[in-house]
């Protein structure tokens, strides 16, 4: 089999990374990573339109977990996959059982802040502030909880930076800056990826890193640009109900309450404390900053209504011939909204054809490919997750329960909302430069004549926002490549309007419909795309992991020092 040299694929990568943000050190060049020419796929545009249209049809009812339409999607999913030619992925069976917990909070009691100049300070919920709880409790409460401002959150040894260092959280409650001490910067260069955002920005990680420091709160300053969306998105998203996987006998530490308070609203609790934010956010951003008690408490409480229910992963493979214990992933995630706020017409169906009855049909018509091209030395996983419109709970809840084990997972590609307005000249990376994948994507490219742009938003952290992210955290390098800007037809301009007009009038919405007037060349162009990712690293011996200085290597690292990642 025919191999490209490592001194091609590298000077592809260091020709891309003119363009793309890097994420770590580039100038050291990754070695002896094996590359293979693989020829192009059989990939059925039929396959494609018959999947997409029957997903996001009325009859799915919107494919929300837990509902009839779930039901109708897990069994066409099993009986599509079995026409591909996949087995079953979890020990002869096809699905995977993801337990999921719905808490919704209510009878919210304002949060109260004690201790300071002026007397207590009252806080509404919603105009305010707004929190929840993870932890499956009929009702929450947190009683004279020392607030600490510990700056952007942020324990990373990798980094030599911890905003915890040297403080005792127990029974406390973190006041946290969102995203991460390089917002701001006009550059890719910084300990935290300069403009792009880092995973110490995500909500996610300062809730989940509170937690593990034992703190009793977690409460994050929301500021419309680090967060890259305003306070009604944080309001809307953070009331009523919310889902999360069963957290299960051992899982990790859990504060009481996550929430946020208003930018205008910190700044009040600063001057009750004798401290001014814009002086602490500076300082925060400096390395060796040292956390700030701030001799104020915080009181609240809530109930919580818990509901139970069981949803499903669906799991295909096609076995490996040479080293079948060797896994590549392909992820897509099957479930959308469900019944929505309905459209003018009456609509409130949010069927989910881009987003994500595309993606889903990917994983089909990739699997009918891979089986034509017989089987592949590694292992191919197709895996349709559940639940990632409310926080990526089905990846997250296989990724902390495998199938396969994640130190025998090489690596991977995710698929999330394809577009539909013909052939782009370029694909949009989001997180380039992240990890010895970009060789095996930048390959596959050349092969398609086709480059690579990056994403227009780094700052917004969007790597961190769909399935991949779950094995990421976990050590897994993974791949997210969107459609591209560049539109044969139109250029840029052309393909910001397709952005445009699909978030404004479909995005999340009843008219996400499938439109048989579609133009699908540049769909299935993607999709050539990732059949040769997913081919080459099939056929590789190569273990790529993330590039040195990426916050995953380290999990990567210490996964792989016991074996097997290729020992």
């Amino acid at each position: 089999m025919k191999r490209l040299t490592l001194a091609a694929t590298t000077a592809l990568l260091l020709s891309a990374c003119t363009t793309m943000e890097p994420a770590g050190d580039m100038s050291a060049a990754p070695t002896g990573i094996d590359v293979p020419e693989v020829a192009e796929g059989t990939l059925s545009e039929q396959t494609m339109k018959t999947v997409t249209e029957r997903l996001s049809s009325d009859e799915f009812e919107g494919r929300a977990p837990g509902t009839a339409g779930e039901e109708k999607t897990v069994a066409y999913l099993i009986e599509q996959f079995t026409r591909a030619g996949l087995t079953p992925g979890n020990n002869g069976s096809w699905v995977q059982n993801v337990p999921l917990v719905e808490i919704t909070g209510k009878d919210f009691a304002p949060l109260t802040i004690a201790g300071g100049s002026g007397g207590p300070m009252s806080l509404d919920f919603g105009d305010d502030w707004v929190g929840v709880s993870y932890r499956e409790d009929a009702a929450t409460s947190l009683e004279n909880s020392e607030l600490v401002f510990v700056g952007y959150g942020i324990n990373a040894p990798e980094k030599g930076w911890n905003d915890y260092a040297g403080l005792d959280m127990r029974g406390k409650t973190a006041v946290i800056l969102v995203n991460d001490p390089d917002f701001g910067a006009q550059t890719l260069e910084g300990p935290f990826g300069g403009k792009a955002m880092t995973y110490y920005g995500r909500w996610t990680y300062k809730y989940e890193e509170a937690g593990r420091q034992g703190a009793a709160g977690a409460i994050i300053i929301h500021d419309t640009a680090p967060a890259s969306y305003g306070w009604n998105v944080v309001e809307s998203s953070w009331s009523g109900p919310q889902a999360y996987a069963a957290r299960g006998a051992n899982a990790p530490m859990m504060t009481k309450m996550n929430g946020w308070v208003q930018k205008s609203v910190a700044e009040r609790i600063m001057q009750a404390a004798g401290q001014n934010l814009a002086q602490l956010s500076a300082a925060a951003k400096q390395k060796g900053f040292q956390a700030v008690p701030l001799g104020l408490t915080a009181s609240t409480s809530f109930e919580n209504d818990i509901r139970t229910f069981q949803s499903r992963n669906v799991i295909g493979m096609l076995p490996g011939s040479e080293r079948p214990d060797e896994y590549v992933m392909h992820t897509a995630h099957w479930d959308h909204l469900g019944r929505c706020k309905p459209a003018p017409d009456g609509d409130d169906i949010c069927n989910g054809a881009v987003d994500n009855a595309t993606g889903t049909a990917a994983l089909v018509a990739l699997a009918e490919a891979h089986a034509k091209a017989g089987a592949a030395d590694r292992s191919l996983v197709f895996l349709a997750v559940t639940a990632e419109e409310s926080g990526l709970l089905g990846a997250d809840y296989y990724a902390a329960n495998p199938v396969f084990p994640l130190d025998q997972t090489v690596g991977g590609i995710n698929m999330d909302a394809f577009q539909v307005a013909g052939p782009a000249r370029d694909v949009t990376v989001v997180g380039p430069g992240k990890s010895e994948l970009d060789l095996f994507m930048n390959a596959a490219l050349e092969s398609e004549g086709r480059v690579a742009t990056p994403n227009p938003k780094p700052e917004a952290g969007y790597y961190y926002r769909s399935d991949h992210f779950a094995f990421a955290k976990r050590g897994v390098p993974m791949l997210y490549i969107d459609g591209g800007e560049d539109l044969v037809a139109g250029g840029t301009i052309a393909g910001a309007e397709v952005a445009r007009d699909y978030t404004e009038n479909r995005y999340h919405g009843p008219k996400d419909e499938y439109n048989p007037d579609w133009d699908w060349s540049g769909v299935m162009s993607d999709l050539e795309l990732f059949y040769r990712i997913g081919r080459m690293l099939a056929e590789s011996d190569s273990w790529p992991n993330w590039n040195p200085g990426d916050e995953f290597k380290a999990t990567r690292d210490a996964d792989c020092a016991d074996g097997p990642c290729g020992s």
